[in-house]
């Protein structure tokens, strides 16, 4: 079952997640001014993750609760793939219902809020080695608000998309993103939304995960925690856990965002590190101090 089929079949996840309590500690005792916002990488999973009380979007909350306030949160979403480059730069993105077949509660969840054509331009003009073109049309995918509605439920802070190049390779993405990693210092969240391991093709029902899955999940966390980002851009050198896990690169590119804006002063937590329905890894990353 490819990704839009799934979408399209209102399937949700009967998400389970690890406890945080790490995670939780460390960010509440980092109350202390920080010129350098932090970076996340979160597993989405299913839109339902937006209004179904879960263990995941619990986490979500809770870590919304401890972060600095952003200025504003560019968000990294699977799902916004153009030809080329593109960032929104409306004032008022809509709340795009990128799928089929769930709760019309779901379909009725708006997520309102406003753009930042402001920090759009400083995407814009970070860029010296890719044209980025101004997007007035899409809005916020799902892979964006089904996060940011639970994390942020104000929706008061100013959001806005980089789109995934769909031509380009995995190490045209890293260089890409490593422009991105100035406007950590200018308050901008940055939030790559995707999944480390996502095969819906190999889901199994029982919930219990392929060898392969939890496989590839691991070496994903130990290439992290060593700092050995260039073998997870080169990730098609890492055998067939690899090939099982990232059929299609989508839920994994966003990951590389996130790696590419790391500071050396960040500190390193993993959160919500779970395989759910055999081949889906909600691991989460967060950098930071």
């Amino acid at each position: 079952m490819d990704r839009k089929s799934f979408l399209k079949s209102g399937l949700i996840f009967p998400f389970m997640a690890m406890n945080i309590d790490e995670f939780e500690a460390h960010v509440v005792g980092s109350d202390a001014k920080s010129d350098l916002m932090p970076a996340l990488f979160v597993g989405h999973g299913s839109p339902m993750n937006a209004i179904i009380p879960n263990e995941f979007n619990k986490k979500w909350r809770e870590i919304g609760d401890k972060l600095p306030r952003p200025k504003a949160i560019l968000c990294i979403s699977a799902h916004w793939e153009t030809r080329g480059t593109k960032v929104t730069a409306m004032p008022k993105p809509r709340t795009i219902h990128d799928f089929g077949g769930f709760p019309q509660k779901l379909f009725d969840t708006q997520y309102p809020a406003p753009g930042s054509p402001f920090f759009a331009q400083q995407v814009v003009d970070a860029m010296r080695e890719v044209h980025v073109s101004k997007d007035l049309e899409w809005g916020l995918d799902h892979g964006c608000w089904s996060v940011l509605n639970p994390m942020f439920p104000k929706a008061d802070i100013p959001t806005f998309q980089l789109s995934l190049d769909y031509l380009a390779k995995p190490e045209d993405h890293f260089k890409i993103a490593l422009q991105l990693k100035s406007l950590r210092n200018k308050g901008v969240l940055i939030l790559g939304s995707g999944n480390i391991v996502h095969n819906l093709g190999r889901m199994d029902a029982t919930n219990k995960p392929h060898d392969w899955a939890i496989a590839f999940d691991a070496l994903v966390k130990e290439r992290i925690e060593s700092g050995n980002f260039a073998s997870l851009v080169g990730y098609r050198g890492l055998g067939a856990s690899a090939s099982m896990s990232i059929p299609t690169a989508e839920h994994y590119l966003p990951l590389l965002y996130v790696l590419a804006v790391k500071d050396k002063t960040d500190d390193l937590l993993f959160f919500n590190e779970t395989i759910d329905l055999g081949s889906i890894s909600m691991r989460s990353i967060y950098f930071g101090s």
